[in-house]
């Protein structure tokens, strides 16, 4: 048996949630001018004073309240000149009594200066992002801010470890272009995504894949930078299956006697459902990964997902990793060695 088979079920966006959502979308609004004195000016309206403020490598932990905007959109608007703003989706959900809301897409712009330690390339760049906010009683009091800055690296040719065997480059949001919900979901329709998608995870690392029956054979995996996109059930499943056994106990650890890894949020919403968890997967380092030898290490994950599903399905799901923080439990510094 899987040691998934016992994760708490998803929740389902609420009424809360849709209220949520309608507060941070009007706060994103403030990005449609590029990354300006409102969007500066309006930070402070949605995120509580005492937010704890979170991103990947070499962020990690923004300034309390105000780490949103300064520490991490304020210098990827320095860096890319003209910046822009697209999301291509946009949920809300509640788990286990706490509310969230998500939205993921680009920020691009000409990269004129450095970001986090990344040497400018002096053209067009993208940058995928992921941002997930725990909402109480309408402020914004936690947030998890994922940016693709392995990606960004890949596409600007610096990358210093092995490529992987999937397609590296920007992704598309929905086929359906129908990611930006900004209207209340049928909490039944919620319901059946979240558990259409509960059930494929806590069929993850069996040894049969019997995860497979729950996707659409013309899936798409939009994964995370180092690890590559991949089409096809046949062609996810050659990628799954070897990663689960790169990290042995691939999971939350908890046949290992490991406690508090696993997810922060996760829900349906409509036709869509998200994951986030800033420890979300654990595992041992036995075998090669990105050309780095297998260290023994045991290594946490912060990983989170979006699904969009279709005729009982799940059809699309994109996926973001902090890379650079995962190889930096392997040894490697990827921004050090890069400038």
């Amino acid at each position: 048996m899987s040691s998934r088979a016992n994760r708490p079920p998803m929740g389902i966006a609420t009424q809360t949630s849709f209220e949520n959502k309608i507060a941070y979308a009007e706060f994103l609004r403030q990005f449609e001018n590029g990354v300006t004195t409102q969007v500066d000016a309006s930070a402070p309206l949605l995120f509580d004073p005492k937010a704890q403020i979170n991103a990947s490598h070499p962020i990690n932990r923004a300034t309390e309240g105000t780490g949103y905007f300064d520490d991490i959109i304020y210098p990827i608007s320095k860096a890319f000149e003209g910046v822009r703003r697209q999301n291509y989706i946009l949920l809300s959900g509640e788990y286990l009594g706490s509310e969230w809301v998500t939205s993921t897409g680009y920020f691009y712009g000409h990269f004129k200066q450095p970001l986090f330690g990344i040497p400018p390339s002096h053209i067009l760049a993208f940058l995928r992002f992921g941002e997930f906010h725990k909402m109480e009683f309408g402020k914004i009091t936690e947030t998890y801010v994922y940016l693709g800055l392995a990606e960004l690296i890949i596409a600007l040719g610096m990358w210093p470890l092995a490529q992987s065997q999937g397609y590296e480059g920007t992704v598309p949001g929905p086929a359906t272009q129908d990611g930006i919900l900004l209207q209340r979901s049928d909490p039944s329709v919620s319901r059946t995504s979240a558990d259409l998608v509960e059930g494929m995870l806590k069929l993850l690392t069996t040894k049969d894949a019997a995860w497979r029956p729950y996707w659409d054979e013309r899936m798409v995996w939009y994964g995370p930078g180092g690890l590559g996109s991949y089409a096809t059930v046949d062609a996810f499943d050659a990628f799954q299956r070897p990663f689960e056994t790169t990290f042995p106990g691939w999971g939350d650890g908890k046949e290992e006697g490991i406690s508090g890894v696993g997810a922060d949020c996760k829900a349906g919403d409509g036709d869509y459902a998200f994951l986030h968890g800033w420890k979300m997967i654990t595992g041992i380092h036995v075998k090669p990964f990105l050309g780095i030898e297998p260290t023994g290490t045991r290594i946490f994950m912060r990983d989170c997902d979006w699904w969009r599903c279709a005729n009982g399905k799940i059809i699309e799901n994109w996926c973001m990793l902090d890379t650079l923080h995962l190889v930096l439990q392997l040894g490697r510094d990827v921004i050090s060695e890069i400038s």
